[in-house]
């Protein structure tokens, strides 16, 4: 019973991650063209999506080559989530519950990863949807620590009625320069645990890594997000010309629009490795400044005339920099797809530490002074020197009289009006402090805060 939906849908293998602003149709489509067998949307917020009719529209962009799809929300209110999966059943496959998204937005509004910590949430959201709507409900999750509470909390979204769980291999804290390698011993316990369909998210550059994580893992299938970014073919099992496959995504694209900033995303991943290249700064420039279709097009003729000689074996390219070793010894040049490698946390670490003491080297061999002679910080430099700058006024003028702030620890020059001759940042931090007002500057603090006492007063007594 727990595979009958996904046997249906053809066991798809190769899968499209949900990635946020990358995960278009256009992007969608060109994927299935090379290898994907299943594709998620970008994360919608489920909020949003029930309120929001042309948001609602703009999400629910498809069409019929782009089947099977899933959908995928965030949100932390089960009625809302429910009705959103509601709206968009009707044009996918299944519904997928973000629980593994680290930002710090996602902290911010209680979504993603940051759910992991709410179990009672999380079985109502999953049973709530699961009860909703008649296509099944899937979860995407992070693993923690410890691997046994990994499998107790991929058994519980189970029992919640999940039909199909995507495990990605790392921590919730295991993200930016810190994102390390993700754990396969994490996700093949999962899978020996639970009953139903599995996909496994972590570590997959190549289509060589789709095979061995299946060998590992024993799951059902490989979810791709950084990998495929950099080369769409990656389920093909091909390291296309970066032109080329920009080329296609516009075609693409040409027939299914979607924001600029989303085709410029694109562009700058294929093309990273070129990116690198000192002498490719203008070409980099003129793809951030690119606004239409056809100054995104401009750029990849620029880069395949510049390239195309390498290529075809016309000209040397001698810049062994950039030529970059993955697995199985493959040697790809620059303007090859090829997978982004990320700088391991200890040599982040590493890099940050010798970054740090550079830092610090540099202030202790530059000593400022101010005019007596004193030794002072960088930043009281610049302030003083910014007022040496600033043109005394005369008696006569109005404004500031070209004094300077009473507070012994502000360089600033005082307000002209203000009651207790302070700048104007000074004097805010202290009617906040002491609950006053000032005129000169305009900061009433007494006054508001009188004003808001006198509302709660009143609507006391009116209750």
């Amino acid at each position: 019973m727990s595979y009958d939906w996904y046997n249906l849908l053809g066991r798809p293998r190769f899968v499209v991650a949900p990635m946020v602003d990358a995960s278009e149709l256009a992007w969608r489509l060109l994927c299935r063209r090379h290898g994907a067998h299943l594709c998620y949307t970008p994360m919608f917020h489920s909020n949003v999506f029930t309120k929001d009719p042309k948001y609602r529209k703009d999400s629910l962009q498809t069409c019929q080559e782009d089947r099977p799809l899933i959908v995928q929300f965030c949100g932390n209110n089960p009625d809302i989530m429910a009705a959103a999966a509601k709206l968009a059943e009707q044009h996918c496959d299944a519904i997928d519950i973000n629980i593994g998204c680290p930002q710090s937005i996602a902290k911010r509004g209680k979504y993603g990863s940051y759910l992991q910590d709410d179990w009672e949430l999380l079985q109502k959201i999953v049973s709530t949807m699961s009860k909703t709507v008649s296509i099944p409900i899937t979860c995407k999750i992070r693993i923690f620590e410890d691997i046994e509470k990994s499998v107790k909390y991929a058994l519980m979204l189970q029992e919640a009625g999940c039909k199909l769980l995507t495990v990605h291999g790392r921590t919730r804290e295991q993200k930016g320069p810190l994102t390390g390698v993700a754990s396969w011993k994490h996700i093949k316990a999962i899978r020996e645990a639970v009953s139903i369909p599995i996909f496994a998210n972590g570590n997959i550059q190549c289509l060589e890594d789709v095979y061995r994580c299946l060998e590992c893992t024993k799951v059902d299938g490989i979810m791709s997000a950084e990998g495929i970014l950099t080369n769409p073919a990656l389920f093909e099992g091909i390291n296309p010309l970066t032109w080329q496959m920009a080329q296609e995504y516009l075609d693409l694209v040409e027939k299914f629009p979607c924001p600029s900033s989303y085709i410029r995303g694109h562009l700058f991943k294929m093309f990273h490795k070129l990116f690198m290249l000192e002498d490719n700064n203008e070409l980099r420039q003129l793809l951030a400044t690119a606004q239409n279709i056809n100054d995104f097009r401009q750029v990849c003729i620029t880069i395949k005339e510049k390239y195309l000689h390498y290529h075809q074996g016309l000209k040397h390219f001698d810049n062994d920099e950039f030529i970059i070793r993955i697995n199985f010894n493959l040697i790809l040049p620059p303007w090859i797809c090829q997978p982004y490698v990320r700088m391991s946390p200890e040599e982040h670490t590493k890099k940050m530490e010798r970054h740090n003491k550079e830092q610090d080297e540099n202030i202790h061999k530059r000593i400022h002074e101010d005019s007596d002679g004193n030794a002072i910080s960088r930043k009281k430099m610049k302030k003083l020197r910014r007022i040496m700058r600033r043109p005394i006024k005369s008696e006569n003028q109005p404004g500031r009289s070209g004094e300077i702030c009473i507070n012994e620890m502000c360089p600033n020059p005082l307000g002209s009006k203000c009651v207790y001759q302070l700048c104007k940042k000074c004097c805010k931090n202290k009617c906040y402090e002491e609950n006053l007002d000032c005129e000169g500057h305009r900061i009433l603090v007494y006054t508001k805060r009188e004003m808001a006492r006198k509302r709660v007063s009143e609507n006391d007594d009116k209750t």
